[in-house]
């Protein structure tokens, strides 16, 4: 029996910790078919998948401020409802094409751009959301949980991908996607909370509310730290892991029912770093974990590097380790820096905050994904990994030198923040 003061005795996160269970489980099976389909189904080249993952995130950079004035404005929860039915419907497209034998590469690029516009309102409004559930005690252990779920689809989601592609097609795994951002929806619509719209006559013109949420996060030293180490190891991973998939499954033949495996077993490290996250953060402190996940973050990237010197049968054996505490540091990352963000910022700027920052993290994706596919096409694909997983090490030096380094506990309202 759970305590009377748990989270799990309290049904809204209950209903949305199962929905994003089950749709995380969803997009980790997709995430898979995705790439797998560009290459092995429609034999895209090394401009067509950086053009493929440009399409999935520039909208982040193309609407992600006013993304967050807008959530700001409305019912966080229905903005989640509405993206997951477009969502799922722009998922489904995917199989009905193939099936009626006209699916091309340009439905995929199309069907991207529409998943990636509806993710970015379903994300800014997700990582405000908790806070309005669950009070400030309480978001650090929510978090954790949703995490700890979210990774052990992570575990489990691979291994089964990569047997369905084997035994059926890339567009039948996408049926189960589409099918999750359903099983969300539904859930979400079964909560009950306390918000209610942003009076209109509260409301200033969108771009001084888009500038409130940018100054806010001016103000606070250590989301700036925080957003600049995200901001370059996401460009320059993104530089590197857009032509993974062509190495691993075009050049190295990597069959896919190892492929699929090879993540799954990786996966267990972001799983078990959700799993420890909260004895990490008491052991070490919480600024200290932010600073010490980004610098083995960095080094397990570089170590995928090795897969240009082993012999191609090892290609897994490199990519399990690796995957490993890639996995495992971003969660340990991620769950903390989320959760001091979250405490930090007034409800009502929520938003915003969440939108400035993805702005800022997310959106140098595409330029990346573009950047890779040019270096690809024209130099092959070794050299944007090799750019991508040796710039990335510069990610952790913003990080280093803050106030983070020596912080055993991270501020906990916006006065202390920006007090630093």
């Amino acid at each position: 029996m759970p305590k009377a003061n748990s989270i799990l005795n309290q049904r809204g996160f209950v209903a949305l910790w199962t929905g994003q269970t089950v749709s995380s489980l969803g997009s980790q099976l997709s995430g898979i078919a995705f790439p797998v389909l560009a290459v092995a189904s429609l034999h895209a080249n090394e401009f067509q998948m950086g053009a493929l993952n440009t399409a999935n995130t520039l909208s982040f950079l193309a609407v992600g401020l006013i993304a967050g004035a807008w959530v700001d404005r409305w019912i966080k929860r229905r903005v989640m409802i509405v993206a997951d039915v477009i969502r799922l419907a722009a998922t489904a497209m995917i199989p009905v094409l193939w099936f009626s034998g006209v699916l091309a590469f340009w439905h995929l690029l199309i069907i991207s751009a529409v998943l990636g516009l509806a993710t970015v309102f379903f994300d800014v409004a997700y990582q405000s959301y908790l806070p309005i559930l669950l009070d400030k005690e309480h978001i650090g252990t929510g978090n954790a949980r949703l995490e700890t779920t979210s990774q052990i689809t992570n575990v489990a989601s691979p291994g089964i991908v990569g047997q369905l592609i084997a035994f059926t097609s890339a567009p039948f795994v996408i049926v189960i996607d589409a099918i999750s951002f359903g099983v969300s929806a539904f859930s979400l619509m079964t909560i009950r909370d306390r918000e209610v719209p942003k009076p209109k006559t509260d409301r200033k013109p969108l771009r001084t509310e888009i500038a409130e949420g940018l100054r806010f996060v001016g103000s606070q030293r250590l989301i700036q730290a925080i957003s600049a180490n995200t901001a370059v190891v996401n460009f320059f991973t993104t530089i590197a892991t857009t032509m993974i998939p062509l190495l691993l499954l075009r050049d190295l033949k990597m069959p896919l029912g190892l492929y699929g495996l090879a993540f799954s077993m990786a996966a267990f490290g972001g799983l078990l770093g959700a799993t420890l996250t909260p004895r990490l953060i008491k052991l070490i402190g919480e600024g200290q974990l932010i600073v010490s996940s980004s610098v083995l973050l960095a080094f397990a990237g570089l170590s995928q590097l090795l897969l240009f010197v082993v012999p191609a049968q090892f290609a897994a054996a490199v990519m399990i380790p690796a995957e490993f505490f890639t996995s495992f540091t971003v969660l340990t990352y991620n769950i903390t820096q989320v959760t001091a963000r979250q405490r930090l910022c007034p409800e009502h700027l929520l938003g915003r905050m969440n939108a400035s920052i993805r702005f800022m993290v997310w959106g140098v994706m595409p330029i990346g994904a573009y950047v890779s596919g040019v270096l690809g096409s024209a130099f092959g694909i070794a050299l944007p990994i090799f750019v991508g997983f040796i710039g990335a090490m510069i990610a952790p030096f913003f990080t280093l030198f803050s106030p983070l380094r020596t912080m055993r506990e991270m501020p906990k309202t916006e006065a202390e923040g920006a007090a630093l």
